[in-house]
């Protein structure tokens, strides 16, 4: 359940700053906090706040901090939630100076961008020239990520959804070809010449994870980053791996803020610089109030959102 608490205004930490939120991203990993996937709350009188990503001013800077000032416009990634609020406090690694994009389309970076560099880079390896198959295509890891993949070199992208009425909207992102999930082996065969994918993107489990092993090309990869199926009791044997050439890797951003910040850090600066400056295209989110944010979880948790939305929290002075 979804209702609106009052808090006192946070304080800054050393080495944090308290920002004033104007938007924040939704991502299904809230919808996943607010059902207790991530364990029982742990905020103050058993309320936790949810959101991971936010855009906003510099409210106030803890001691420690540089290059940060107050009134500054500035985008951050929340690791232990909390943008759903007026007000929150930040860790400076995790905050970037937003430059000359808007705050809307800023909400939606932090969280979204960090984790397609990350699937595509870190986890997946993805060198010039490769085939890459982004299931989930009309989300807002998938809108990021056909972007990055593109600007990293990859030779076809392509593109998978749950049902036809979101391949108009996964279309306009520029896909070379997006197939029905329920059908889409038979399809990347046909695309690929028989040849499989270099790399797949997989939010979504079961046997879905199952059908993207057996789409890949020699020396191909999955990397896994979430069970939308919720099918947590499937398996796969290493023998398959081993005897047919196929890499299964994970990437997590929770786990990477906790044991690599530096990178998300960085790969936040990329990303925001990239867009300001035209590298990567700039995908405008759908902006819809905060008292709407039970509804677009309701809709997020029914497969019926497309792209990236962002809560209007405080419209900045």
């Amino acid at each position: 359940m979804i209702e609106l608490i009052e808090r006192p205004q946070p304080d800054p930490d050393p080495g944090h700053v308290v920002l004033r939120v104007a938007y924040a991203g939704v991502n299904f990993a809230e919808v996943q906090h607010r059902r207790g996937e991530f364990g029982p709350p742990k905020g103050i009188d058993g309320y936790d706040v949810p959101g991971l990503e936010v855009s906003g001013v510099v409210a106030s800077v803890g001691s420690g901090v540089t290059g940060l000032s107050e009134g500054q416009s500035v985008a951050a990634y929340l690791p232990a939630f909390g943008g759903y609020a007026e007000y929150v406090s930040a860790d400076v690694r995790f905050v970037a100076p937003t430059g000359a994009l808007p705050l809307p389309v800023a909400a939606g970076v932090p969280c979204v961008y960090p984790t397609a560099y990350g699937l595509l880079l870190d986890a997946g390896g993805l060198s010039p020239g490769t085939d890459v198959l982004i299931h989930a295509a009309a989300g807002g890891v998938g809108t990021a990520a056909v972007a990055v993949a593109r600007t990293l070199g990859a030779k076809r992208v392509f593109g998978t959804v749950g049902t036809p009425d979101k391949l108009a909207s996964a279309d306009a992102l520029g896909y070379d070809a997006l197939f029905l999930r329920e059908e889409f082996g038979a399809a990347v065969a046909e695309a690929t010449g028989g040849r499989g994918v270099d790399l797949v993107l997989d939010p979504i489990g079961g046997a879905t994870r199952a059908q993207s092993l057996a789409a890949l090309a020699p020396f191909g990869r999955v990397v896994a980053y979430g069970d939308l199926a919720r099918s947590q009791d499937w398996t796969v044997d290493a023998w398959a791996l081993w005897k047919q050439n196929r890499t299964l890797a994970g990437f997590n951003i929770g786990d990477q803020a906790r044991r690599a910040p530096e990178r998300i850090g960085a790969r936040l600066r990329q990303a925001l610089t990239a867009l300001v400056d035209g590298a990567l295209p700039r995908v405008d989110p759908i902006v819809v109030p905060l008292a709407e944010a039970a509804d677009i979880h309701r809709r997020m948790e029914a497969g019926a959102t497309n792209g990236k939305t962002v809560l209007a929290v405080a419209a900045p002075d």
